[in-house]
């Protein structure tokens, strides 16, 4: 699969430790277009991570690395961004948010972003 796809990171991190920041790097690789969202503002090599909402445009899939229990305050947010497909990372795996999104003809697996890369899924 050579396509790249515009990627939203949800509970994005600037720490080397965090799956997001490993996530980034991994989709820099692979040269899909990456923006971010995480709790405070800050930078990987060139790419932002914003502490608020953004109207990012032409989002081919979100990749949640925020537990269930912040995940609701961005359901509207999500959904209004017509992305292609959510993936749950695990811990982020939310019954409600993954019915909304399929109700909404969004694609919502409950995967891994890091192993769908490394196995050329993504």
């Amino acid at each position: 699969m050579n396509e790249k796809k515009k990627t939203l990171v949800i509970g994005a991190s600037d720490n080397p430790s965090r799956y997001s920041y490993l996530a980034i790097k991994k989709l820099q690789n692979h040269r899909h277009p990456i923006v971010a969202i995480g709790k405070r503002k800050c930078e990987i090599d060139d790419i932002i991570i914003y502490s608020t909402l953004q109207p990012f445009e032409n989002i081919d899939t979100v990749t949640l690395y925020l537990n269930p229990n912040h995940q609701k305050e961005y359901y509207d947010y999500i959904l209004s961004l017509k992305p292609k497909r959510i993936i749950f990372n695990p811990g982020t795996e939310n019954t409600e948010l993954f019915e909304l999104a399929t109700q909404n003809n969004i694609l919502a697996i409950e995967a891994c972003t890091l192993v769908l890369l490394s196995t050329h899924q993504y």
